[in-house]
């Protein structure tokens, strides 16, 4: 029975033991690797299968994005409304992403439904078709979709930002125009697919509340599948950042508010300060708290929120601040955030606020490691970077031990404003 009388005694968040669940491998008759995390109450679980099928390995822009999209709208057996319908019967969902590097299809569903989801689902990957008024359907939503965008500030300068950072020939750089989807061909598609997706590489994912025989139903449904583990392009491809640092970009004469980008190349998590940024990173604008949000949003009134993060790209990534505030106000706005900057490379953190970013860093964890899909989010996050639990541990280490003299010493390496690209789009 709770003690009612008593409140329960505080315990700060760096003070608990945090541990990252194990998971539990397979391997499919094909190859095909298999983690998976059995755990939660109730009867629910998700599938996951993770291709190496992202814009990284398309040869003509947005291919790869659409190839995804395109998979739930028709196999040789059903059209796109058999398709939907089936899922919706069983009370599940099937969606679909494409990323940078790789691209998903996710299935979740009541753990008692998935021998009737797994085969359709493989069906999707082998028999996919790619219905021409699908696909005409599909580029009419995305041009119209992309001209109402395009009016918006804010999108504008997501999609220049990552240009002047990687350049637009880098696949972290590279965005979308109307010629784009007009482009876009029906064999396209089939070849990307049948490459990538059908003959592809593909990891497979599943958290929940798993059956005892999971493992022999995913090889049932995917375990004879011609996957080709080992047949993987090798592409590299090499950033071209911008020779000018600051861009003023007038898109809304009428408009009352800019976005603002001020942003620089950083080294991915394998970098020994990348989870030493991160700290910094929530000390300068991460959370609700942060300098940067005192005193813009609740000093100077500027803007409703501003944030800062390091992009969670495989190849290299990039520190990046982005906001919007009002017209008359952005510059100043620019002037604040280099304000900061300075102040952290002059000054110290000081020891109650050090604890404080502490505690919320510590916290966050605790509630990402909250359930099973969470924690097997976070293991395909560290597989697909090719890092191991260490890297999780020694983050925690990083957030509990780093000292006020190492934030300022790593502020003043990284947080100079001549480093930065400034965007500021009106």
């Amino acid at each position: 029975m709770p003690d009612r009388k008593n409140a329960p005694q505080i315990i700060d968040a760096v003070d608990m033991h945090l541990e990252l669940k194990p998971y539990e491998s397979y391997t499919l008759d094909n190859g095909v690797e298999v983690y998976a995390f059995n755990g939660g109450e109730e009867e629910v679980l998700m599938v996951e299968l993770v291709f190496f099928a992202g814009n990284w390995y398309e040869e003509k822009n947005i291919v790869a994005a659409t190839t995804n999209f395109m998979l739930k709208n028709g196999t040789k057996k059903k059209n796109a409304f058999a398709l939907n319908e089936h899922f919706e019967f069983y009370g599940a969902y099937l969606n679909r992403h494409c990323y940078n590097e790789t691209a998903t299809i996710t299935l979740h569903c009541l753990s008692k439904h998935l021998s009737e989801l797994l085969p359709v689902t493989a069906e999707i990957i082998t028999d996919s078709v790619f219905p021409e008024q699908e696909l005409n359907i599909y580029k009419q939503n995305q041009k119209q979709r992309l001209e109402i965008n395009l009016k918006k500030c804010d999108f504008i300068a997501n999609r220049l930002i990552d240009e002047y950072i990687y350049g637009f020939h880098h696949p972290y750089g590279r965005y979308t125009s109307t010629l784009d989807y007009e482009a876009l061909q029906k064999e396209e598609l089939e070849a990307f697919y049948k490459q990538y997706y059908t003959q592809g590489k593909c990891i497979i994912f599943a958290a929940g509340k798993l059956p005892a025989d999971i493992v022999p139903q995913l090889n049932k449904a995917f375990g004879q599948l011609p996957f080709q583990q080992n047949n993987l392009s090798d592409i590299q491809f090499n950033p071209a950042p911008a020779e000018l640092l600051k861009y003023n970009i007038l898109n809304d004469p009428e408009g009352v508010q800019g976005a603002i980008r001020i942003a620089q190349p950083f080294p991915n998590r394998h970098h020994p300060d990348f989870s030493k940024m991160q700290v910094l990173n929530n000390i300068f604008v991460g959370y609700f708290g942060s300098r940067l949000m005192s005193n813009i949003r609740e000093d100077k009134g500027y803007t409703y929120g501003i944030h800062s993060h390091l992009q969670n790209h495989v190849h290299t990534s990039a520190l990046v601040v982005s906001t919007e505030a009002g017209r008359d106000v952005c510059e100043a706005t620019i002037a604040e955030v280099y304000k900061e900057m300075a102040i952290l490379r002059n000054e110290p953190v000081e020891e109650e606020e050090l604890a404080l970013v502490r505690n919320y860093m510590i916290g966050s964890l605790i509630g990402d490691l909250d359930g099973p899909f969470h924690i097997i989010a976070r293991w395909k996050n560290y597989i697909l970077n090719g890092v191991t639990d260490e890297y999780f541990y020694n983050s925690i280490n990083t957030v509990k031990n780093i000292s006020a003299e190492e934030l300022r010493e790593l502020a003043r390496k990284y947080l100079n404003p001549e480093q930065f690209y400034e965007l500021l789009v009106v």
